[in-house]
């Protein structure tokens, strides 16, 4: 038996939720969701709750507790959001936002311009620091992690774009 797929969604006030045949949309207030139902999983609402239903074998009971997680993270990312902080470590890294791309100054011989996905806000309250908020947590992930990618922490200063509450165990550099 699927354990994550047996528990109930809670669906706080002001969050609607469409169930189709093969999708599922949930509308709040920072925006709406919308998520695939593979075959052999179902969603019922049953007042203020969501219950995910399956039958067939194990790979839809996989299916299954996979939908009700996708669901119970897009009804939260509908009511609070998400968001991920980044921090700049290095002499001379700088990040500033203009217009609908994230210019970033990591060290290389030119500027670094990444350009903001749809669906996500980006922040820099100050120039070391970024904040990725938004509504779906896969893409604000996934943001994050593309960001980081550009100038990974290196093992000896530890130089490089990381997450905020990341700890990086720095090597022994060359004894003379």
């Amino acid at each position: 038996m699927s354990r994550v797929a047996n528990r109930l969604i809670d669906l706080p006030a002001g969050v609607t939720v469409s169930v189709a045949a093969d999708a599922v949309t949930v509308k709040g207030a920072k925006g709406a969701l919308t998520v695939a139902i593979g075959a052999g999983v179902s969603v019922v609402q049953q007042d203020k709750k969501l219950a995910v239903k399956y039958q067939g074998d194990n790979q839809v009971r996989m299916r299954a507790g996979a939908t009700r997680a996708h669901l119970a993270n897009m009804v939260q990312g509908v009511t609070r959001g998400y968001d991920r902080k980044l921090e700049l470590v290095g002499v001379g890294f700088r990040a500033a936002v203009s217009g609908k791309s994230l210019n970033l100054t990591l060290g290389f011989s030119h500027p670094v311009n990444y350009a903001i996905p749809e669906g996500i806000t980006i922040e820099t309250p100050s120039q070391t620091e970024i904040l990725i908020k938004g509504t779906d947590r896969q893409k604000v992930g996934q943001t994050a992690a593309e960001i980081r990618d550009i100038r990974p922490p290196e093992p000896y200063k530890g130089k490089g774009v990381r997450y905020a509450d990341e700890q990086i165990t720095l090597k022994e550099g060359k004894k003379k």
